[in-house]
């Protein structure tokens, strides 16, 4: 009877851990894993190809490997095309590196924070906004809006969060349907 119960405890912690792997969503048609860190789950998102290229020619391939923990806003491709055109081959340039850096590091916020607890910080606030620094040193906005989560860029664009709480080994991903601009 030991040896059942024993077993028993193991095949029930065993389908948590596996019901808990099979969770995280899949994002641009691959599947996401909490034991690979955000690149090696981005680059094999079919939807984050321009984002994928333009963190390689940042160099910061290296950052985002790192222990972190790091809460990423990844733009989808169709984000990037919608930018006015030429701004991301512009972008893309060795000598415009500096600016690809700070753009992309405002995706990024030190920490792994759930869509469910920056929506609670928007909602619990006096103006209905969650205000946090990026990476970049540059200001983000979260709102929530019904049950859906936006990030506000300083320019008053607005990102919604398409895919929220991708899991990651050094942080968390969160998809967004637009680019957020730094000035």
């Amino acid at each position: 009877m030991k040896f059942t119960t024993s077993f028993a405890a193991t095949t029930f912690a065993l389908a948590l851990a596996t019901g808990a792997q099979a969770e995280n969503p899949m994002v641009g048609g691959a599947p996401m894993y909490e034991t690979k860190n955000i690149v090696e789950n981005a680059v094999n998102s079919a939807d984050h190809t321009t984002l994928v290229a333009a963190v390689k020619a940042a160099e910061l391939v290296e950052t985002l490997q790192g222990p972190g923990p790091f809460t990423v806003f990844a733009p989808v491709n169709d984000a990037f095309t919608a930018l006015p055109e030429g701004t991301v081959e512009t972008l893309l340039k060795p000598e415009n590196k500096p600016m690809l850096t700070k753009v992309l590091t405002a995706h990024v916020v030190a920490g792994d924070w759930s869509a469910a607890d920056i929506m609670a910080k928007a909602k619990a606030s006096s103006d209905g906004f969650y205000h946090f620094k990026a990476v970049s040193g540059d200001a983000l906005s979260a709102q929530a809006k019904g049950n859906a989560l936006y990030i506000y860029d300083e320019n008053g664009n607005a990102g919604r969060v398409t895919i929220a709480d991708v899991e990651q080994s050094n942080g968390v991903i969160h998809v967004v349907d637009s680019v957020l601009v730094p000035k």
